[in-house]
């Protein structure tokens, strides 16, 4: 545990030296306020998609249940001829078509 909090006190006092370190950035110098925030949002934004969807891996869901494709029964047909005599007495012979 000793060590642990030495080589964070060490890592502490090294990051305020070399923050303190460094100069004020200028309005002049470059980019303006206005920039840096754009940047700093765009930065936020690439940041956040980028942890998004390292923790967001392919899960297919659940399986998907669908009713079989109908079963189309063929259907057995022939044709047959019917007669029959119409009230005059005349025979008529018809092609019907019977299914069972």
């Amino acid at each position: 545990m000793r060590g642990y909090l030495k080589t964070a006190g060490t890592a502490g006092l090294a990051a305020l030296a070399l923050c303190g370190a460094q100069p004020a950035a200028q309005a002049r110098d470059g980019i303006g306020v206005g920039g840096a925030a754009a940047l700093g949002v765009l930065g936020g934004v690439v940041a956040g998609t980028a942890i998004a969807s390292a923790n967001n891996g392919y899960y297919p869901g659940q399986p998907v249940y669908r009713a079989p494709p109908p079963v189309y029964v063929e259907e057995v047909c022939h044709v047959e001829r019917r007669g029959f005599i119409d009230p005059y007495g005349v025979e008529h012979i018809h092609r019907v078509r019977v299914c069972e």
